[in-house]
């Protein structure tokens, strides 16, 4: 009598992640693929920033004065932070250090629940000095280039999630948590693109 070996979805991710680091180093192919295509994105969204500061010179120099800069330091800060956390969460899956890996997975969530909730207030600010998406060039690359962001912010977040999950179900251990240190990747992604659109569209002029 023949029997059918269920596959558990979450447990088959984790097995490819592994045979990918095994072979290629921290991560997997999908993860790194998915990096590459979402900094070509960003950095598509980049250049037309650029092309839309040497046509219109006078509001992007404006522009980065009527923004919020307490709420972008803000949120640099708390993604930073957060890279930190997700960073210890995978220096202590090595050590298998299971409590302290669920603790910093939870922190790190929690980091990326907190930009949103800045990044909405912000936008609220906007509209309240009567800034919105139509104001003029500056604001609609702004919101264009920050809501994309923010939307890839809450990706992470369920990124973040999902590998939280495995842990407090015991699918990761110091020997098995590819799929652990590729959630990392994505975070630290996320923040990196962060960190080139806070100086583009609060500081430089």
């Amino acid at each position: 009598m023949s029997s059918i070996a269920l596959t558990n979805p979450m447990q088959a991710s984790i097995d490819g992640a592994e045979l990918h680091k095994k072979h290629y180093g921290i991560g997997n192919f999908a993860i790194w693929f998915l990096i590459y295509i979402e900094l070509t994105e960003f950095a598509f969204f980049f250049f037309v920033f650029l092309i839309g500061k040497s046509h219109y010179p006078e509001i992007f120099y404006q522009g980065p004065t009527e923004l919020n800069t307490i709420a972008g330091m803000l949120n640099t800060l708390i993604l930073i932070t957060g890279s930190f956390f997700v960073a210890r969460a995978v220096s202590a899956i090595k050590k298998d250090q299971r409590n302290t890996t669920i603790l910093f997975l939870w922190l790190t969530f929690v980091m990326g629940a907190t930009y949103c909730v800045v990044k909405i207030w912000e936008y609220q600010w906007n509209i309240q000095s009567g800034f919105d998406s139509s104001s003029n060039y500056f604001f609609g690359v702004y919101y264009y280039l920050t809501f994309n962001h923010f939307v890839h912010v809450l990706m992470a977040m369920s990124v973040i999630l999902w590998v939280t999950i495995g842990m407090h179900l015991g699918h990761y251990n110091s020997k098995h948590h590819a799929t652990l240190e590729s959630a990392g990747l994505y975070w630290h992604m996320i923040d990196l693109v962060w960190l080139v659109i806070f100086p583009l569209l609060y500081v430089l002029r």
